[in-house]
C-alpha cells in the first residue's frame, strides 16, 4: 500500500547534503533533519521509531540540539519535539 504526503519546498530542500558514491553524486538528507522527519511523520511510521532515533543520534553524539530544534522549527514540529528534547 502506498502512502503520499505533502512536502513544502522549503522543507524538501532543507538539510540536503550531497555525498560522492561510486563516482555518482548522491542527495541524502542529515541525521537532524532525518530525525525530525520521524516526528513529522510519527502517525505514519510510529511515534516510538521517532523516539528511537531521536535517543540513538542523542547517544551516538550524531547531531545537536541546535540543529533538531531548526529543523523541528522548520517542519513545524518543535511543539512536539519539545517534550522530547527537554529529556535529553
Amino acid at each position: 500500500m502506498s502512502h503520499f504526503a505533502r512536502i513544502s519546498s522549503g522543507n524538501l530542500e532543507e538539510g540536503i547534503e550531497e555525498y560522492l558514491i561510486e563516482g555518482v553524486k548522491v542527495q541524502i538528507y542529515c541525521l537532524a533533519k532525518t530525525v525530525i522527519d520521524c516526528f513529522k511523520f510519527r502517525n505514519k511510521i510510529g511515534l516510538d521509531v521517532a523516539i528511537e532515533a531521536l535517543q540513538d543520534s542523542w547517544r551516538e553524539r550524531r547531531c545537536s540540539i541546535d540543529e533538531l530544534w531548526h529543523y523541528a522549527k522548520t517542519c513545524r514540529v518543535h511543539n512536539v519535539i519539545r517534550p522530547y528534547l527537554n529529556l535529553l
